[in-house]
């Protein structure tokens, strides 16, 4: 996502507004902390819809395995995520006071 200034977001609106319209979301700060983001009209019209991307989970979840295979990514293994999993004991919590 760019991110840009209120002052350079005021001098640059017309190429912002073109970014945002092809899916790029705009970060507007003030003073480095961020206050707004400029979105396309139909991102917008998504979001407070309610609607998600995709139908559902599964849906997502087919698609987006199709397209990390077909860039050649591979999902982990079961046995390389157990491996990659912090094995560390968690904290003893005691309900006695």
């Amino acid at each position: 996502m760019s991110e840009t200034s209120v002052a350079d977001a005021k001098n640059r609106l017309p190429r912002l507004i073109h970014q945002a319209e092809h899916g790029e979301p705009i970060h507007i700060t003030r003073h480095g902390k961020p206050v707004a983001v400029l979105l396309a009209e139909h991102e917008y019209t998504r979001l407070i819809s309610g609607q998600m991307p995709q139908d559902d989970f599964l849906d997502f979840l087919q698609q987006w395995r199709s397209r990390m295979a077909a860039e050649g990514l591979e999902p982990l293994s079961e046995k390389e995520i157990d491996a990659l999993r912090d094995k560390t004991p968690g904290p003893d919590f005691s309900w006695d006071e």
